[in-house]
């Protein structure tokens, strides 16, 4: 009884061309006829011996049926193989007899290949391809050169001819006759050549690091059945010669190979290319990587990381519409690698103007210079870029392919596709691989935006608010200044927006807060009903501070930011809150942050506690110690907490504790789209 292997083995009078490349049990079979690749030979001189006798007897042919009879071939550039070089001669001559006078039809040229292949068990598959297609050169080039010496009086020629039948084929009838399938070989033998000089140096290519050229595990995995269509293709090809010569009117169809040989050497083509960009971007990435670890000059950094080779150094000057040369205006200055997609918004260019305007246009010490990144530059986004530009009045790096340390800055500086600040020293050394947090929460205090400066900066715990504020809203900071409580709120649901505003004004004006000399100011995020004014605050530029100073202090925890990461984190969790979310501050210092509800509840419920702020002369700890009561009463619903932190803005926490109980809360992936780039960030 047949197994199921050899059930499905292909049968003669069964075998079709177009099914080959999906028969699971044939693939089987190209690879069992490989064994290791123990032969070793000089592959390279053997196929450059190829290509020159190929190349010329194929010239031969196309001078011959174009009509001109001119059997001379034109000079061609020959290549050279090594001195040392001993073909197998053998090895080509049975490998030869494995192709001559056979019938014409897929199966019997099915059968040789997989003879071949055997044959060749021990060869790499690009030495495999080479040594059939060598072994068809032998004949076909020597065919042709006989050709050549028909017409002059040498008898050896004349006579090994003869015996060879090309005085048959070059008859004029004949030659009339078969003129149409001379092209056709001849077509068919400059594809498969094509075909196998991609193999050949596809292989060589596989010797790199397959995790530094991901597309060579593909480019490999390729190798094998392309091996396969181009031996075949040679047996095909000796077949039809065979047929031409013999002037017996049998055929050996060369049209499928044709078609599939012609897919396999574009598929091929488009491999080696992206091989090849890998291999380039994997070798300046290890520039990248080493100029930056021991860096010189920020001119020699900026130059590896941003330009490819034949690139023209130079820059767009956003104040002047000029193009600049890198070195006479970036040689010896600190550098602001502003580095973003294109998909940023008017907020995120208007971070850096303040920056610009005061200090870049009077310091000559300080630069910056956009860095679009982009994988696949269209017309489109030619025309979006150029809109982009306009914007902005610093530095522009500006042309249409991916810039050279695109790898480098994905991995080191870990940009994940929003917009990031690096800050470079005149050496080029790394003064901080993301300076936009330091810079959304604090603005122009954190110049010059070194990773030392954020550290200061986020030593004084308490002053959290005020560069949070700086330039969302003019009356903020003297707000602070005075120790003014300020309660920050807001939400989805308009009717409770409403309720807290009315309740929390009228705690502001009540009585015993007068009395007490307690100011409070009530501050929308959000629009209010007049649209935003001095009492709201745009809640897209709120939040992106809120969730940048989170990331800035999660990084650089300490002891003494222990109370205030816990406040922003349960802020964080309440953003999304159906009803609404509340924070209050006394100054700069954070006093609490929590749902709205509990938060509105223990305004509304004043009478209860404002006993314990005439005693205590306390308004913040009364109201904390009230809130807190509230919280543990209502513990048993608070219900899960959720921290949306958007990828890209920093090294994200490996865990995180929730801000309710003593347990890690859980890591999740979520997607999100706003439909509207512009306001991305206002949800």
């Amino acid at each position: 009884m047949a197994t199921r292997a050899s059930s499905q083995q292909p049968k003669k009078g069964n075998l079709s061309l177009s099914t080959w490349t999906d028969h699971e049990v044939l693939l089987n079979k190209i690879y069992e006829t490989h064994v290791h690749d123990d032969e070793k030979f000089d592959v390279e001189s053997l196929f450059i011996i190829v290509e020159n006798v190929l190349k010329s007897a194929t010239k031969i042919v196309d001078n011959v049926v174009l009509g001109s009879q001119a059997l001379t071939v034109a000079h061609l550039d020959e290549k050279i193989p090594k001195e040392s070089f001993s073909p197998p001669l053998c090895t080509l001559k049975s490998i030869s007899c494995e192709m001559q006078c056979m019938a014409p039809g897929e199966e019997v040229a099915y059968e040789a290949t997989l003879s071949i292949l055997n044959k060749l068990s021990k060869y790499s598959w690009a030495a495999k391809a080479v040594l059939t297609l060598a072994a068809f050169a032998l004949d076909y080039g020597e065919f042709w050169l006989l050709a050549q010496n028909q017409s002059s009086d040498q008898v050896l020629a004349k006579s090994v001819g003869t015996l060879r039948r090309v005085s048959i084929l070059l008859k004029g009838p004949n030659l009339e006759k078969h003129r149409e399938a001379l092209i056709e070989l001849n077509s068919v033998i400059k594809t498969t050549l094509a075909v196998i000089e991609c193999i050949f140096e596809l292989e060589k290519l596989s010797n790199c690091d397959k995790k530094d050229v991901p597309a060579l595990s593909t480019g490999v995995d390729l190798i094998r059945v392309d091996v396969f269509w181009a031996i075949i293709t040679v047996v095909a090809s000796s077949t039809q010669l065979c047929c031409l010569t013999s002037d017996e009117g049998k055929k050996q169809e060369l049209s499928l190979f044709s078609k599939k040989l012609n897919v396999i050497v574009s598929e091929l083509r488009r491999q080696i290319t992206i091989c090849k960009q890998q291999i380039e971007e994997t070798e300046a990435y290890k520039r990248i990587v080493e100029l930056f670890r021991t860096p010189t000059e920020v001119i020699d950094c900026l130059k590896e990381l941003i330009f490819t080779k034949d690139n023209v150094k130079q820059l767009f000057d956003g104040s002047t519409g000029n193009l600049v040369s890198i070195d006479e205006v970036l040689k010896g200055k600190n550098v602001l690698l502003f580095i973003s997609g294109l998909d940023i918004s008017d907020d995120d260019i208007s971070i850096l103007k303040p920056i610009h305007e005061l200090i870049i246009s009077k310091e000559d010490q300080y630069k910056i210079v956009w860095i679009p990144i982009v994988e696949q530059w269209t017309e489109d986004l030619q025309k979006k870029f150029e809109m982009l530009r306009a914007k902005m009045p610093w530095y522009v790096v500006q042309y249409f392919s991916p810039i050279a340390g695109i790898r480098f800055i994905k991995e080191m500086w870990h940009f994940k596709g929003k917009p990031s600040v690096v800050v470079l020293s005149p050496q080029g050394k790394v003064e901080s691989d993301n300076a936009i947090l330091m810079i959304r929460v604090w603005g122009i205090k954190a110049f010059p935006f070194t990773t030392a400066k954020e550290e200061d900066l986020n030593s004084n715990r308490s002053d959290w608010l005020g560069f949070i504020a700086t330039g969302i809203n003019p009356n903020i900071e003297s707000w602070i200044t005075e120790e003014k409580y300020i309660f920050f709120y807001g939400g989805k649901d308009n009717k409770w927006i409403q309720q807290f505003t009315e309740r929390a004004t009228a705690l502001a004006n009540d009585p015993v807060i007068e009395v007490a000399r307690i100011s409070i100011e009530v501050l929308l995020v959000g629009k209010g009903s007049k649209g935003e004014d001095n009492h709201s605050l745009n809640p897209g530029r709120f939040w992106t501070a809120i969730e940048s100073l989170f990331i800035s202090k999660t990084q650089r925890k300490t002891e003494a930011d222990a109370g205030t990461v816990l406040e922003i984190q349960k802020l964080l969790s309440c953003k999304n809150e159906s009803t609404g979310w509340a924070v209050v501050s006394k100054g700069s210092s954070l006093v609490l942050s929590g749902r709205g509800t509990t938060i509105l509840k223990a305004i509304e419920e004043f009478e209860k506690w404002k006993e314990h702020v005439h005693e205590r002369k306390d308004f913040e700890l009364s109201f904390r110690d009230y809130h807190n009561q509230l919280v543990d009463l209502h513990t048993s619903s608070i219900g899960c907490r959720i921290i949306d932190i958007p990828n890209g803005s920093g090294k994200i926490p490996e865990n995180m504790k929730c801000p309710d109980c003593p347990r890690d809360m859980e890591a999740y992936i979520r997607f999100k789209c706003c439909h509207d780039d512009a306001n991305s960030l206002h949800d």
